[in-house]
């Protein structure tokens, strides 16, 4: 069994620090880093992608909408065709300083707002999933499973990789609980090892109204900004791995 644990990186500014990527690095397979959007700067995109080269890790580009100040999770209404452009501008960013430090792009994870509209908007997710396969249609979108995003991207003939976040809770219809929702995230670490666990086990996971629907998935995140996640990552990593898992890069693990 092969599984990608992933986790959002880069989310700093200047010389303000979010997470501890550096300990982070070493128990994940594929780092999604912010591209200045919601988070992030050319220094700290920089310094990520390089860690990320150290360890063996997949690069991906965390793309949001241009909201620093509210960490990428407002609504930003905005025409499609500039959509693509402000997509493709962070895709280009990061793809620029990957070159130089020898690495390469792999995969596409759109960060918050722009995320959850991606996953239930079918207009929004097709021009997500224009501008990233007209950058490079090799890079792989992560998806919800079922989401509009992942119907949009296999249309245009697009790689996914489906996405199942350890911390959050979700819905009847697949998508994830708003975070206002009493439940929507889930703070304790044993019951996010153990929702994981069961996941990868069964694909089936139980829904916060109460149902409990399919979650055939082949990547993990870990959000990085959470407290304890370099505990929680560790775990992860150590029980998959005891219960016969095989942690792989994104780009080998479907």
């Amino acid at each position: 069994m092969k599984i990608d644990i992933n986790s959002d990186m880069g989310e700093g500014f200047g010389p303000y620090v979010i997470a501890d990527d550096a300990a982070l690095m070493a128990q994940i397979s594929s780092a999604n880093v912010a591209c200045g959007y919601h988070a992030g700067d050319p220094v700290i995109m920089d310094r990520t992608i390089r860690l990320a080269k150290e360890h063996g890790v997949d690069l991906g580009a965390h793309v949001s909408f241009p909201d620093r100040m509210g960490f990428g999770r407002r609504r930003i209404d905005m025409d499609l065709p500039e959509l693509e452009a402000h997509v493709l501008y962070q895709l280009g960013a990061l793809d620029g300083l990957a070159r130089r430090a020898g690495h390469r792009v792999t995969h596409m994870n759109p960060h918050g707002a722009l995320g959850n509209l991606a996953s239930a908007d079918a207009a929004i997710a097709g021009a997500v999933a224009r501008a990233t396969l007209d950058f490079d249609p090799e890079i792989a979108c992560l998806t919800l499973p079922g989401s509009a995003l992942e119907k949009a991207a296999v249309a245009r003939g697009g790689r996914c990789v489906r996405l199942f976040l350890a911390d959050r809770a979700y819905l009847a219809n697949g998508q994830l609980a708003p975070r206002a929702l009493p439940g929507a995230v889930i703070h304790d670490t044993a019951q996010v090892v153990e929702r994981v666990l069961r996941v990868i086990e069964t694909r089936e996971i139980d829904t916060l109204d109460g149902a409990v629907i399919p979650m055939p998935v082949q990547s993990i995140l870990v959000h990085s900004d959470t407290a304890g996640a370099v505990a929680l990552a560790t775990r992860l990593h150590r029980d998959i791995v005891a219960r016969g898992g095989t942690i792989t890069p994104l780009s080998q693990a479907a």
